[in-house]
């Protein structure tokens, strides 16, 4: 049996995670045992201490959800389970492009994740984590808290870990899965999938599990109607967001360009296609020596945005151009498991990799720049050569280029780890795990911001220019204000080109003791040493950027690059022409913590505490350029690295089950954020990005999980508080021209601006400004009841799933143009019945079809961009029919 609800993805926006143990609602994911008992609870085994133990017994906050309960709730992705795990929460813009978070701890620069994201013992931890399917999984373990002692430098804030099914030998299973399923006025979709288990022999076993996926849409881009856009605006900051007509300044002998998207306006264009596959094998070596080699692999191919335009209409957008995101991934493990003596071995090597094709429409970014007026951005401004006559000073062009902005990258990750621990015997007194950890990764970027045709068009530029000056792309002009041909693009049609490998090496050397006091007390004791370092190498920026300092082209060593790049990728470099090999280099070493200590205060009831540090390494920073002014050159200034981020978390828990028919686990935590990795754009540094460090903050939570059976109704509930706030106020950062070097202000008032830098003020944030994206409570609650109809085993099923308001940006001038994300319930509901081997299941999510906001987002800078800002909500009503079969 499997009951359903959910999916509703109340994952609130934020950035927290699971703090406390739930041997979870499991008892209401498997089908009820005839031979069992009424009443009591399964047990659910975890290996978040890397060994095994019943949830109950780890002296962590833990949150367990088994295979059943996943297929109860309908879990098929990333939002799904997020929404189950109250301390969990993500950001993002879609499947596979989604961050998750724990407690708060959400970052905001940086190039580190902050959740260790494991499938099975390897990590495939990186900032945006794909979807994986847990069908055929054995269950799913949300580690709370900083978790440095045996996992790494991505699990600043919690660990995720992803526990699949293992072959097994000497037993044959078998099992498929279909359903259909629709968004309540949205599109169609459906699954299909199935699990098999071969015993070969008695020493050998295969498992292996596929399955195909459509998820309809619901997400409208609407034809645009004829909408007009025009640049004087009594708000530029908010130009109108349903774009039709680009005003592209007084001086142009054309002054709009009409724009539409009646070629790509669609009714729910946002659906997803997923299919793939896992095959694993388990070798009884001999006597104590088990091998396990598994592929898993995944394709995921998604449409549209997942957000909405408030503005344009409920759950609908303008988009201009195709957005799509192809998403590849397969991670090959191998695990050996053996005894040296008395002594546990297990080593486990593993290699990912993942390849996306992203393309996004970028035409919010256009019109926003354009109601800037004409020379802001004059790459607006250019004749489509179809309608162009005559030449030298006696040409005249009357069609001007569609200006539409798209976004393509592709992206390639490859990642190579090996861990090796070995554990004492058990028959020692304490028990001992050490081990060492490597971790070889490699990122290839290819990013290209561009406009279709860029590359073969007549340009024009206004007297004087802007930073889109084609002289400053080295294109010979005539006399300000006339026509001129060539293209400010970079390469092809990108007019802002990211093309750049970053390298990561993370080596690591661990131990954890375990020790009784006395029979109930236990005390355990970890150490990380840790070794990273960081390279990137490349270019990011525009035709201008190329051209001059600090960018060399490696072939002939000068400063300055000859457009168009045509070459090899990463010819052209962002680097310190006096020292390059000083520019792109990051390294760190260092140690986590973690002391914990339980008691036994009775038979199932246990107290602890726990004291545990985390980190997420620090990194590079490319050098900027500072816009000229009226007076003042252009200048290039040096960008410091920024420092490594800690988490130090202290913690009370308790896990108890009272009389067999209730059981509540809960803790209260008190975390400190040191050094909080922030990204922003520098004033006067042309829109480039820096990360510098914002200070310090702390989180204040508790987390609950309860689950209380009353014969045939079994009431559950789990719950997260967190109240996360800045300590000290957050200092603005300073382009100095004279030191020609970026640095944070050293002391800052409310209220005052620094001298120079367009109104820019000294205090990005005040003490006690609320970290964003996390709402200050987020829970769900599940009534159940199971019956018998007839010869049926069945059960009814309803959830609520809650959250409150949430910030989403810790500037708070850049929060205020964005607005807070408003509180909002959800209710999920599903009845089943089972005979045999088969089951079959309805369910209903988000049955009310409200409208409850996870976050927000915006096409480029918050400052210029709040005006077209996108939504990003809970998925809407989604109903569906489900039948399975088990062997």
């Amino acid at each position: 049996m499997r009951a359903l609800c959910l999916s509703t993805i109340l994952t609130g926006i934020a950035a927290p995670h699971a703090a406390f143990a739930q041997e979870t609602l499991a008892p209401q994911a498997a089908p009820a045992d005839e031979t069992k008992p009424a009443g009591g609870f399964d047990e659910i085994i975890v290996t978040a201490t890397r060994k095994s133990e019943n949830v109950q017994k780890v002296p962590i906050a833990i949150q367990a959800l088994s295979s059943d309960f996943l297929a109860q709730r309908q879990v098929k992705g990333l939002q799904d389970y997020a929404a189950l795990l109250p301390s969990v929460s993500f950001a993002g813009i879609g499947p596979g492009r989604n961050e998750v978070y724990f407690r708060g701890i959400v970052p905001a620069g940086g190039a580190y994740a902050s959740v260790g994201y494991y499938l099975d013992e390897i990590p495939i931890t990186g900032q945006q984590v794909p979807d994986i399917q847990v069908y055929d999984m054995e269950r799913l373990e949300a580690i709370s808290g900083p978790q440095g002692t045996l996992f790494g430098a991505g699990s600043l804030a919690g660990v995720l870990r992803f526990i699949t099914n293992k072959p097994k030998i000497g037993a044959f299973e078998f099992g498929a899965e279909s359903e259909v399923n629709k968004f309540g006025k949205g599109g169609v979709g459906g699954t299909i999938k199935s699990y098999i288990n071969i015993p070969v022999s008695d020493r050998f076993a295969i498992r292996a599990m596929a399955y195909y996926r459509k998820e309809g849409g619901y997400i409208d881009n609407i034809d645009n109607k004829g909408q007009f856009i025009s640049g004087t605006s009594d708000n530029p900051l908010v130009p109108d967001p349903r774009p039709s007509v680009l005003n592209l300044g007084d001086n142009n002998p054309a002054t709009s360009y009409t724009l539409t998207n009646t070629a790509i306006a669609k009714k729910d264009y946002n659906p997803v296609y997923e299919y793939g596959g896992r095959l694993s094998m388990l070798w009884d070596v001999a006597d104590g020596w088990e091998v396990t080699p598994s592929v898993t692999a995944q394709r995921q191919i998604s449409y549209g945005y997942f957000g909405y335009d408030t503005r344009v209409g409920d759950l609908q957008v303008h988009d201009y151009d195709l957005t799509r995101n192809d998403d590849k991934w397969a991670q090959a493990s191998l695990t050996v498991h053996g005894h040296i003596g008395d002594f546990d071995l297990v080593s486990a090597t593993g290699y990912y990799y993942r390849d996306r094709k992203i393309n996004n429409d970028y035409t919010y970014y256009t019109v926003t720049y354009d109601s800037f007026g004409a020379g802001y951005e004059n790459y607006l401004q250019f004749f489509d050569k179809a309608g162009c006559s005559g030449s030298g000073d006696s040409l005249k062009c009357t069609k001007l280029l569609n200006p539409n902005q798209y976004y393509h990258t592709d992206i390639s990750n490859r990642k190579f780890t090996q861990e090796i621990r070995l554990t004492t015997p058990k028959s020692w007194p304490f028990d001992v795990t050490v081990g060492g950890f490597y971790q070889r990764q490699k990122n290839e970027f290819n990013d290209y911001y561009a406009i279709r045709g860029l590359d073969q068009i007549v340009g024009y530029t206004e007297s004087g220019g802007g930073d889109a000056n084609p002289a400053g792309f080295g294109i010979p002009t005539s006399q300000g204000g006339t026509m001129i041909l060539g293209s400010p693009a970079v390469r092809g049609d990108g007019y802002y080109l990211q093309e750049y490998d970053q390298l990561y090496h993370d080596t690591a050397a661990f131990a954890e003791a375990h020790y009784n006091i006395t029979p109930t007390i236990k005390i355990t004791g970890g150490i990380r040493y840790f070794w990273t370092d960081f390279a990137t190498a490349g270019f990011q920026g525009v035709g201008a950027s190329a051209a001059v300092a600090p960018s060399v082209f490696l072939p002939t060593g000068a400063i300055g690059c000859p457009l168009p790049l045509t070459g090899p990728r990463l010819q052209c470099r962002n680097t310190n022409a006096l020292d390059p090999e000083s520019i792109g280099r990051y390294s760190e070493k260092g140690e986590t913590h973690k002391v914990v200590v339980d008691w036994q205060l009775a038979d199932k009831k246990l107290l602890y505490f726990n004291y545990s540090t985390g980190f997420r390494p620090g990194g590079y920073n490319r050098p900027l350029r500072l816009r000229a002014t009226a007076t003042q050159p252009q200048v290039v200034v040096a960008a410091p690295a920024y420092q490594a981020e800690t988490l130090t978390n202290f913690e009370i828990g308790f896990k108890g089950t009272f009389n067999n028919v209730f059981r509540l686990n809960a803790a209260i935590y008190l975390e400190k954020w040191n050094n909080i990795q922030y990204g922003l754009v520098v004033a006067g540094a042309q829109g480039a990005g820096y990360t510098g460090n914002a200070g310090k903050a702390q989180v204040k939570g508790i987390e609950y999980d309860a689950e209380l059976k009353l014969g045939k109704v079994t009431i559950a509930s789990s719950g997260a508080y967190n109240d996360g706030k800045l300590k000290g106020n957050f200092c603005n950062f300073v382009a100095d021209r004279d030191t020609k070097v970026i640095s944070q202000l050293a002391t800052c008032k409310a209220g005052e601006f620094i001298p120079g830098n367009l109104g820019t003020p000294q205090v990005a944030a005040a003490d006690g400004t609320r970290l964003p994206r996390q709402p200050k409570f987020k829970g769900t609650t599940t009534i159940r009841y199971d019956t018998d109809f007839g010869p049926l085993k069945g059960y009814l099923q309803g959830a609520a799933l809650y959250q409150t308001s949430a910030t989403q940006d810790l500037n708070e001038f850049n929060n205020k143009l964005l607005g807070n994300t408003p509180g909002f319930v959800s209710f999920d509901f599903g009845a089943g019945v089972r005979k045999d081997n088969w089951t079959a299941d309805i369910f209903i999510q988000n049955a009310f079809d409200r409208r409850g906001q996870l976050t927000r987002n915006t096409f480029c800078a918050i400052q210029v961009c709040a005006g077209s800002s996108r939504t990003f909500p809970i998925r809407p009503q989604f109903f569906g029919l489900k039948l399975g079969y088990r062997y």
